[in-house]
């Protein structure tokens, strides 16, 4: 009997401290799309009508609105989005709206995310960019509050946010064009300095194609106005590798200056310890 009663006793338990999970009201969306070469991810809520007025009513006009429910609605952007004459920077920002009763919203990129609802006090320095969109009536009313990226191109596309028979539309372009002959331009060119300079400090890094690693550092040297310590580092360790210690020392030397230069206290003990270690060789 006594057994039983503990039973008893240890259900009861379990029944108090579990947790009932239930379904969210407004549940959490995610998407992702690609504009040109942009990332943009969005992420956010999504109320529903459930027979209610939502313009004009549930949120109303001329005021501003958390543009969902729950947190704040997020966008984050790879690159630049320009809206007309302005310009979004990359970067992570908060969705708030302002629904216009003359067919006009107000949207606004906010760089606090950290709200839940609109910020307890707004802040217009934390305004990364304000923006117009355009509102159409729909044909149909659309129950689940939407944030969506539609018309897209290589060089732009459309924010779309669509609740009961409103759409409203903030348009922008991206800088696919510039990017794109950027990089045309840059592979054209050749290698540069950098470029040379990884290559050579991943052959030494894998003990393999020394002789070319040699060339490559060289090469990174030649294009640079400069001559940076940790560049003619990487030259003399390469060197003394392939068991040219003279070579290895001179270049030991001439960076054991720069560094001295540049107070790299780190680079002048290994050129110091190198020069005497190879010294005996």
């Amino acid at each position: 009997m006594k057994k039983i009663m503990i039973a008893i006793a240890c259900l009861g338990t379990l029944s108090l401290t579990a947790q009932i999970t239930t379904p969210q009201p407004s549940p959490g969306a995610k998407s992702w799309q690609t504009v040109g070469l942009t990332e943009i991810d969005l992420d956010y809520s999504r109320p529903h009508m459930r027979d209610r007025v939502v313009f004009g009513d549930l949120v109303p006009f001329d005021q501003m609105w958390r543009t969902g429910a729950n947190k704040n609605a997020m966008i984050t952007v790879s690159d630049m989005l320009i809206f007309g004459n302005d310009t979004l920077m990359a970067g992570t920002y908060a969705i708030f709206t302002k629904p216009k009763k003359d067919n006009a919203w107000e949207i606004y990129f906010y760089m606090d995310t950290e709200n839940w609802g609109t910020p307890e006090k707004w802040n217009e320095e934390m305004v990364a960019l304000k923006t117009m969109a355009k509102v159409t009536a729909l044909e149909n009313n659309t129950e689940s509050f939407t944030i969506g990226i539609d018309n897209v191109s290589m060089d732009g596309a459309d924010l779309n946010f669509s609740w009961e028979k409103t759409k409203a539309t903030a348009s922008f372009t991206v800088n696919t064009k510039a990017v794109v002959l950027s990089s045309i331009e840059k592979v054209m060119a050749g290698p540069g300095a950098g470029d040379y300079y990884k290559a050579a400090d991943y052959y030494y890094a894998e003990k393999m194609e020394l002789k070319t690693a040699l060339v490559y550092i060289n090469k990174a040297l030649e294009l640079r106005d400069d001559q940076p310590f940790w560049y003619l580092r990487k030259k003399a360790l390469i060197q003394a590798e392939l068991g040219d210690f003279k070579g290895a020392i001179a270049s030991a030397k001439l960076s054991l200056e720069e560094a001295k230069k540049a107070n790299y206290e780190a680079y002048i003990t290994s050129n110091e310890k190198s020069i005497e270690e190879w010294s005996k060789k």
